[in-house]
């Protein structure tokens, strides 16, 4: 079934070592495109596929050190991906997944390899998701392909969108209309989401929307400052949020100074509350008791109906 420019794909997730942690083979029904998607501890056998052996582009991806909540990344391209990918491992120590993309027929020239390098660097960069490693961004203007091939790379490009994120990686994903639209007041970039709040016997009060997947702590809610000691997983990011301006002190409490996104309910939670939080239980729809978990229900139940 398809809704307006909506269909569905078949994606080819591939063991390559029959595990789920090891070498990993990713490609859409219809497409030339490879992915190759390792860890450290199997990027030799990354290197030593035939594809790897290909004209295509390489991805470095990690924790950008110093900032848990970002991660940092580095584009390149090259004839012979195998060579390039490893030298450039060596001197960049950040990195724990390493992504090859080529063809299955090599039919990537070295000029489509660099207007792709460029293109992913500049998506990349517009997501902003990720911090570039790359110390210059390539001008896609002067890879002058055909007309008909700066189309095909388009399309390239379309398919790399829809893979990258199926294998753990969001780094082209567009940031929700929530965060990039701060300007506007909350009302209006949120028409039509549902809000969630926090109001916590401390005092503490939080709202948030969720926006494909992903859950937004709106500018103006409150955190608790971090004095109880509990032990929660995300003291780390919190101390980087505190460090980039995103939280700010307000009396006693901190206060969300941008809206901030989340991969989780019980993350934004964690940060709000001090501790670790069942994020589906805190979190209840504005103005009422309802918790984030039954109201998921909720829109399950409502689907079936609909079907």
């Amino acid at each position: 079934m398809t809704t307006g420019d909506t269909f569905g794909r078949t994606i080819q997730l591939f063991l390559v070592d029959g595990t789920p942690n090891g070498l990993r083979k990713a490609t859409i029904h219809g497409w030339t495109g490879s992915v190759l998607v390792s860890n450290q501890s199997t990027f030799a056998k990354l290197t030593q596929r035939e594809e790897a052996d290909r004209t295509g582009i390489y991805v470095l991806l990690g924790p950008d050190p110093g900032k848990p909540a970002r991660a940092r990344v580095y584009i390149g391209s090259a004839n012979s991906v195998r060579e390039r990918i490893k030298q450039s491992a060596e001197k960049r120590a950040f990195w724990e997944t390493a992504i090859a993309i080529t063809t299955s027929d090599d039919d990537l020239s070295k000029g489509h390899a660099e207007y792709l390098e460029a293109r992913l660097i500049e998506q990349t960069d517009k997501a902003g998701r990720a911090t570039l490693e790359n110390a210059t961004q390539p001008d896609t203007s002067r890879r002058r392909l055909p007309e008909a091939d700066v189309a095909n790379m388009e399309q390239f490009l379309a398919n790399l969108a829809v893979v990258l994120p199926v294998i753990g990686l969001d780094i082209l994903k567009p940031q929700p209309r929530a965060v990039t639209e701060a300007a506007k007041p909350a009302t209006e970039r949120t028409t039509g989401e549902v809000q969630f709040e926090i109001r916590h016997k401390s005092g503490v009060q939080a709202t948030a929307v969720e926006e494909d997947g992903e859950f937004i702590v709106l500018e103006g809610s409150e955190a608790l400052t971090g004095k109880s000691h509990a032990p929660m997983s995300y003291t780390n990011l919190k101390a980087e949020l505190i460090a980039i301006g995103t939280l700010v002190e307000h009396g006693d409490m901190l206060r969300f100074a941008h809206p901030w996104s989340f991969k989780s309910p019980s993350a934004a939670a964690a940060v709000v509350l001090d501790r670790s939080s069942n994020g589906r239980v805190e979190w209840k729809v504005k103005g009422s008791k309802q918790t984030y978990a039954n109201w998921q229900l909720a829109q399950l139940g409502d689907l079936e109906i609909k079907l």
